[in-house]
């Protein structure tokens, strides 16, 4: 077993982490940071997520951590886990464990105490490492060398652990894209290309979680481009990936400065038309907002053009920032035009320096000239927000009341 001590780790002396981990580890238990925590921390990545693993039973464990003052919630107390309450933190404290029988997410466990065989359960080497309080890390598995290398390896048998849950092949592309360099381990890719039906097996949430998850890291455009010549992504999205889209759409948020968005990347991923959007939320089960995003995004984006400041303003009225940006961000990732287009910065960059204007007409001004309430003062209502904004949004009183004055003869008596 290698170990190693993190000599300064201020993430670990962080005084709810302390006096959760002083409860647990004493009278005879152990308890360890596990995970990913570990993982961020020996590879200088930020610490987020702080899981616990313990000898304790978790009868025990709601004991220790009640008496200490932190609320237990029995989130998944039949495997193991109590998730830890405290000033708005929370930590997942898991009871070490062995499998009995394995079959996905739903494994007969036995609780145990050997460390060792509770990280051989684990699906990477870089996720088995353990952290002590005194900050020692334990490596049963080579995980450390794997951390040094940049290169995401299944433990023991590939095959064998995506065959206990198949969402462990997304898992390894995710981690390669956010952790790896190069290309991924040669074993890893090989068992996942073989077990590739079983994604099929997978919800469709789960699948959801990974994907847009993959998106969004630092390498996300290799590993995309593997799992398509593997056979994995066409089967994952139900369409043929666009992945120079894709790759221009990482460059051109980063060329405004605007942060990868998922469900942004997950467009020019896969979406060129409505039919797509609607695929990939059914398929993804994509929440409804996420769902209402691609299709603004995919609408008539091929219209979309630097050049016309009018226009542009225009767009950014009817959609909103958000939407704007999406629309204009995947046209431009699907032009001719290079990274360091101009025009095309400018046009992207609009909501940053233009904010559109609230529509100055109500209601009342139309009331008062003669059209009566019903369709026609919906109808008035909109002919004269068309009329202003084909006008480029004037704001003086003279050019607001002559679209008042013009919209309202027309609809007068109707």
């Amino acid at each position: 077993m290698t170990e190693v001590r993190i000599a300064e780790a201020a993430w670990l002396r962080e005084p709810l982490l302390s006096k959760l981990l002083s409860a647990l580890d004493r009278g005879g238990e152990e308890a360890r940071v596990v995970g990913g925590a570990v993982r961020n921390a020996l590879m200088g990545e930020q610490v987020g997520e702080i899981d616990v693993a313990t000898t304790a039973l978790p009868d025990e464990v709601v004991r220790r951590v009640q008496g200490a003052g932190f609320r237990a919630v029995p989130t998944g107390i039949e495997h193991g886990t109590v998730t830890v309450v405290a000033e708005g933190r929370s930590f997942e404290v898991t009871t070490l464990r062995k499998d009995v029988e394995t079959f996905g997410r739903h494994a007969k466990v036995a609780f145990g105490r050997d460390w060792t065989v509770d990280a051989e359960r684990r699906d990477f080497t870089m996720n088995a490492l353990s952290m002590s309080p005194d900050g020692r890390v334990h490596d049963p598995i080579g995980g450390i060398d794997d951390l040094k290398a940049r290169r995401v390896r299944f433990i023991g048998d590939a095959s064998r652990r995506i065959a206990e849950d198949y969402l462990r092949i997304l898992r390894f592309f995710r981690f390669h894209a956010a952790y790896g360099e190069g290309e991924p381990d040669a074993d890893g890719l090989a068992a996942c290309i073989a077990g590739r039906a079983g994604l099929d097996q997978l919800s469709r949430e789960r699948i959801r979680m990974e994907l847009l998850k993959l998106a969004v890291a630092r390498h996300a455009v290799p590993a995309a481009a593997v799992m398509t010549e593997a056979g994995l992504l066409i089967r994952v999205l139900g369409g043929v990936p666009d992945l120079a889209g894709f790759s221009n759409m990482t460059k051109v948020e980063a060329e405004i400065g605007t942060a990868a968005d998922p469900v942004r990347r997950l467009g020019a991923l896969g979406a060129r038309i409505s039919e797509d959007a609607i695929r990939l939320w059914q398929r993804l089960r994509l929440s409804n907002a996420e769902h209402d995003r691609l299709a603004y995004m995919v609408k008539d984006w091929w219209r979309v053009s630097p050049g016309d400041d009018k226009a542009a303003r225009a767009l950014l009225y009817g959609l909103g920032p958000e939407r704007f940006t999406d629309r204009v961000l995947l046209a431009w990732s699907r032009s001719a035009a290079g990274t360091g287009d101009a025009a095309w910065h400018e046009l992207a960059t609009l909501p940053q320096r233009w904010t559109a204007p609230v529509f100055p007409l109500k209601a009342d001004d139309f009331m008062k000239r003669g059209v009566k309430k019903g369709p026609a003062l919906g109808e008035t209502l909109r002919a004269a927000e068309a009329q202003w904004i084909g006008a480029d949004f004037p704001s003086d009183a003279a050019a607001i009341a002559a679209i008042a004055d013009a919209a309202a003869v027309s609809n007068i008596g109707k």
